[in-house]
């Protein structure tokens, strides 16, 4: 049998799919950055960008209901990169209404005749051909619900069981399917040097059609075209981030002059909105333990022109080494987490994690918190944040940390609270995929009594 062909841009949009699809399985890389690396390296054009998108988020965001959809058609061991074909064929049958079929059938069969030995395209033909004839079985016939909302929202059964445990059925089956759903592109407006007008004004005079954000002021949603191709972009202007990857920093309440640090800063999103905040006026020291991540905030920084930013490497757990106690009036804790809440934007993370990571990631949020709480000034603030939906890294940790130090306690989030769109438990914010189409993400802050 033939290995699989190196992912090699020809044109076909279908066969570029499938060689991110399996440089996925085989190699755990992320799907967002690898369909953009696929993009910018073969300067793939605007006209196939879609589709491509639509085909390699679409086959991972629904593997489990195609597997589902496809057993009864198969007999015996297929390669990975023929099931892989098969799930990214059906794919099309099955959500896309703007292929033909019949279509669909002959490129699979082409690209398994120029991938494999010959025996292999009349086995994806007749495969194919056989659920056309009898199309695929329904989800009905699953009787238990866990395992039901599972295959059809293509989400492992113990997270299923978990989401139901902690927030209902209901709710934990809407974000199942909100976690299919394509994510907005979301931008963060960079006040410290533009206006919001300004910017508005820039986007939509490049075709760029723009909303509002939900919770967000400095937040703007857009409708079309690419952002980052733009002069406002260019510029510095506008970040590309989640609305709700910008909340931290909204209940960081910053102010010019202050000492912040963040913690846990690649690639450096909420490290820029924290001098964006600050009007760049104070001292931003962002610390990650990769070396090579530096450059993404030192780039991210120059791009939006922002001085106040320094860098350093290194575990942020012993940041005690370096700075001295109540050193700072400002502390992100963006721990390190489970990811839960942007499976849209990363679906294999629903296939590859289980429960035993979460004791692990516990155990380096507390100690990161503990670390804060040193080197934060009496009267000083410390937000935490993390972008999972999991009790145990959110609720579990802030509890925790409250036992441990009892001189402690959580305050209302400012700029935040009443909001009717963010759900409060007392003063931690829990934002679930489907509150106002962002991502799943956890904050609350901290300040001594």
């Amino acid at each position: 049998m033939k290995r699989p062909q190196k992912k090699i841009w020809n044109g076909n949009v279908r066969d570029a799919a499938l060689s991110i699809l399996m440089e996925i399985n085989n190699n755990q890389a992320y799907s967002n950055l690898l369909l953009h690396r696929t993009i910018e390296k073969y300067g793939i054009e605007a006209k196939d960008r879609g589709l491509l998108t639509e085909l390699t988020y679409g086959t991972l965001q629904q593997r489990m209901t195609l597997d589902y959809y496809l057993e009864p058609f198969v007999r015996g061991k297929l390669d990975g990169w023929v099931r892989e074909l098969l799930r990214l064929s059906l794919y099309q049958i099955v959500y896309l209404t703007k292929i033909p079929p019949h279509a669909v059938v002959h490129e699979a069969v082409e690209i398994a005749k120029r991938r494999g030995h010959k025996r292999i395209a009349p086995t994806v033909n007749g495969i194919l051909r056989s659920v056309l004839r009898k199309g695929v079985r329904s989800l009905e016939e699953i009787e238990d619900e866990v395992i039901r909302i599972s295959i059809e929202t293509s989400h492992p059964e113990w997270l299923i069981a978990r989401w139901i445990e902690l927030y209902g059925v209901e709710e934990a089956t809407i974000m199942a399917h909100e976690n299919n759903n394509p994510a907005h592109m979301t931008m963060r407006v960079n006040t410290a040097k533009a206006t919001m007008k300004e910017v508005v004004e820039s986007l939509e005079s490049e075709g760029i059609q723009i909303r509002n954000g939900e919770v967000v002021e400095e937040c703007i949603i857009s409708g079309s075209g690419n952002p980052s191709k733009t002069t406002a972009y260019k510029k510095g202007l506008v970040t590309i981030q989640d609305e709700s990857s910008m909340l931290p920093v909204v209940a960081l309440d910053v102010k010019p002059g202050m000492k912040v640090l963040d913690m846990c800063a690649a690639p450096g999103g909420k490290t820029t909105h924290i001098a964006e905040k600050m009007n760049d006026d104070g001292e931003v020291f962002a610390h990650d333990l990769h070396e090579h991540k530096l450059a993404l905030i030192e780039a991210n920084a120059t791009r939006l022109g922002l001085s106040s930013i320094s860098t350093k490497s290194g575990d942020s757990r012993e940041l005690v080494k370096l700075y001295e106690s109540s050193s700072f009036d400002r502390i992100l804790v963006d721990a390190p987490c489970s990811g839960l809440g942007v499976i849209r934007r990363k679906p294999e993370i629903k296939y590859v994690k289980t429960a035993a990571d979460f004791d692990g990631l516990v155990k380096i949020q507390s100690e990161l918190l503990d670390t804060a709480k040193e080197l934060i000034k009496p009267e000083g603030v410390i937000v935490y944040s993390t972008c999972t939906v999991e009790y145990a890294e959110n609720q579990g940790v802030v509890s925790s940390f409250l036992e441990r130090h009892t001189d402690m306690e959580t305050i209302p989030l400012p700029h935040l609270t009443g909001n009717e769109k963010l759900q409060f438990e007392g003063n931690l914010l829990q934002v679930l995929p489907q509150h106002f189409g962002s991502d799943g993400f956890f904050v609350t802050a901290f300040r001594k009594k």
